[in-house]
């Protein structure tokens, strides 16, 4: 009896998974690309890079998603000016987005964090496997040219099951040009082969910082990390993208405006590194006129 019942159980639990996958793959069905950015380490960057290039994707007149799932550091909300105002709506009995221009849309799971955003997020890994899958289950979008995904950093549980849920998603990994950081990225660019999943290119971010007195370029963090990791693992470096004070008060301010600033070095890199993601991703809709 006692085994019939496990048995039962679990044929349930397979059959709640397979309803999942197909509502998963019915609100996929509607993105043309995916685009995955992660990290092999925490503090490189990588929601910065996710926030901006989905603003930048948007500003040139494609149809965009940002999805935050980033279950221990949500920062998307802060970073778009949207903290404490993120909360999804509905849309067909699920979760609708949140807009944040005419043609992009955000969401973000700090919202099933609790009312205490400071508080830790101590969760195992089956928890958080379930966590992941239902709120990307639950979220219906619009038809979309692009969707940004924010991921954990790291290898684990979170990346993979983000990996394994949108099959299709090609990865953005966003690195800083030392040794330390490039180490953790070659994991990436591993894990990344083992679940076969496409590289778009590494993001060398924090790039030098030009001083503001004598125009000098001062190597914080060492340079051409990035580009020598890609030329070792035959990638794309999509972008060197130098620190820059005013991208580290707009992110505190939650604003955008940094991308609209052409005689910033950050600016133009990060401009052109978006031209090459889109000419990368040939599935594309035409811009909106």
């Amino acid at each position: 009896m006692e085994n019939q019942m496990q048995s039962c159980g679990m044929n349930a639990q397979q059959d709640q998974q397979k309803l999942q996958d197909k509502e998963i793959e019915a609100s996929l069905s509607r993105i043309k690309n995916k685009i995955l950015v992660m990290s092999g380490k925490g503090g490189v960057g990588k929601s910065s890079v996710a926030a901006y290039l989905s603003v930048a994707l948007a500003k040139k007149g494609h149809r965009v998603g940002l999805m935050d799932v980033d279950l221990h550091g949500p920062s998307i909300p802060r970073l778009l000016g949207l903290k404490g105002n993120i909360e999804p709506g509905t849309k067909g009995g699920k979760a609708g987005p949140v807009k944040y221009l005419p043609n992009m849309e955000v969401i973000s799971i700090e919202p099933l964090m609790g009312e205490n955003k400071d508080a830790a997020t101590i969760w195992r890994g089956p928890l958080k496997i379930g966590v992941i899958r239902q709120f990307i289950s639950d979220i219906e979008w619009n038809d979309l040219d692009f969707l940004v995904i924010d991921s954990p950093p790291g290898t684990g549980d979170e990346p993979l099951t983000v990996a394994q849920t949108i099959p299709g998603a090609k990865a953005l990994i966003v690195t800083t040009p030392q040794e330390i950081s490039l180490a953790d990225v070659r994991k990436s660019i591993n894990f990344c082969r083992q679940v076969n999943m496409e590289i778009l290119g590494l993001v060398e971010n924090m790039s030098g910082l030009t001083c503001p007195h004598c125009g000098k370029t001062i190597e914080l963090f060492k340079t051409k990390g990035g580009m020598l990791t890609a030329k070792a693992e035959g990638l794309r470096l999509l972008a060197s993208l130098p620190l820059e004070p005013e991208v580290v008060q707009q992110g505190d301010l939650g604003g955008m405006a940094v991308l609209d600033n052409d005689e910033l070095t950050f600016t133009r890199e990060f401009n052109k590194m978006v031209d090459e993601i889109v000419k990368l991703n040939l599935t594309e809709r035409p811009a909106l006129s």
